[in-house]
């Protein structure tokens, strides 16, 4: 499969790398990090501007229409320099999904907000013991006029700002996506703390009314909602531990190229040496299976195994990089002054999130053992 990206896709990915760094510098993230939800408003509106929160968004929605594999190399310059904005939640999350399964109407509502930055639209796929948006908990009561939603989502991006959360809730037999106003009657917003140290939301919903015009799908459409949702999301969760990693990788390279012991480079160590190359395979390795699910979701292929297998990769390779960061630095990676410890605790956030690379190893190897099983039988 060629993975050889377009001049438009090229000139799209070279921008995000400009406006990202500008507005990533340490001190401008540590200014960041004292707000309550870690948003640079400033940046997401440099995004729009520069038409990149419209990537994977049609042309007549107000998007350019370059598809989900330049989206996903947007996410992996945000993974690069640690952006503080809910890239993977509004643009993947909700708005891809949107783009895919909304009515017209819908689509015309809410996207060309998002591509010019002024809605948010966030997205709400996990649950307690449960990241899997198919087989949600929440549960939809069928009502007059809409329906009524009750439960628990965990981990909310953007929550106390977002216009609309997209969630899923079963009605029994059948699946509901709905599109749930977080100011509406019965919502509750708890803040929760993430390994990035920025706040998200637990989402209570006690009978929380969402008329017609908000539902996207029901039934076997809301599946296939859902389905996408959240193979893209693992895609994009990957796509962005390529970047963490790969900054990861190359902040250590150069701290153990200046950095001396007995004399000389500890880079020039052999222990040392093999365990930064060993990094680069692993970020190399976690590129290709990456690229290969993102190149299956653009060409509308299936890819429920690449992206389980990305989202493996994805969380192997951001623990063992992280972890071999922090050794080759011996100590200062720590520092709060010093970038590291960011990309650590983006990569142990990215690691567990949609699924840990045991539970989707399971998963990968009772599908396989199924689909065998069928063609013996």
């Amino acid at each position: 499969m060629n993975f050889t990206i377009s001049e438009e896709q090229q000139s799209a990915q070279q921008l995000a790398q400009q406006i990202l760094s500008d507005f990533t510098e340490v001190d401008k993230l540590k200014a960041i990090e004292h707000q309550q939800e870690s948003f640079d408003a400033g940046l997401w509106q440099a995004l729009a501007k520069a038409g990149l929160l419209g990537l994977d968004i049609a042309e007549d929605q107000g998007g350019i229409g370059l598809g989900f594999y330049s989206l996903t190399t947007l996410c992996e310059e945000a993974g690069r320099t640690v952006a503080p904005v809910p890239i993977i939640p509004v643009l993947v999350s909700a708005a891809g999904t949107l783009r895919r399964f909304a009515s017209d109407t819908q689509k015309d509502q809410w996207l060309p907000g998002i591509a010019s930055g002024t809605t948010l639209i966030s997205a709400a796929l996990e649950e307690y013991n449960n990241d899997d948006p198919t087989t949600p908990f929440c549960s939809a009561q069928k009502m007059e006029g809409g329906y009524s939603i009750s439960g628990t989502k965990i981990c909310v991006s953007r929550a106390t700002s977002a216009t609309r959360i997209l969630l899923s809730a079963h009605t029994g037999d059948e699946l509901v996506v709905a599109l749930v106003d977080p100011r509406a009657a019965g919502v509750t917003l708890n803040p929760q703390l993430v390994s990035t140290g920025e706040i998200r939301h637990e989402l209570v919903m006690t009978k929380v009314q969402v008329p017609t015009e908000d539902i996207i799908a029901v039934g076997s459409e809301a599946l296939a909602a859902m389905d996408w949702a959240q193979i893209a999301s693992r895609t994009a969760l990957a796509a962005m531990a390529v970047g963490l990693c790969d900054k990861m990788m190359r902040i250590t390279g150069q701290y153990t190229s200046e950095r001396e012991q007995f004399g000389r480079a500890i880079a020039t160590f052999q222990a040392v040496s093999h365990r930064l190359a060993d990094c680069y395979i692993d970020v190399e390795c976690l590129r290709l299976v990456t690229q290969q699910a993102a190149s299956l979701i653009n060409e509308a292929h299936p890819a429920e195994s690449a992206a389980q297998i990305a989202k493996i990769w994805c969380g192997n390779v951001t623990h063992r990089v992280s972890q071999a960061s922090q050794h080759c630095h011996g100590g200062t990676g720590v520092d709060r002054d010093y970038p590291l410890f960011r990309y650590c605790q983006w990569a142990r956030q990215i690691e567990l999130t949609a699924g840990s690379s045991a539970q989707l190893n399971g998963e990968l190897g009772e599908a396989i053992c199924a689909e065998y099983l069928s063609n013996v039988g």
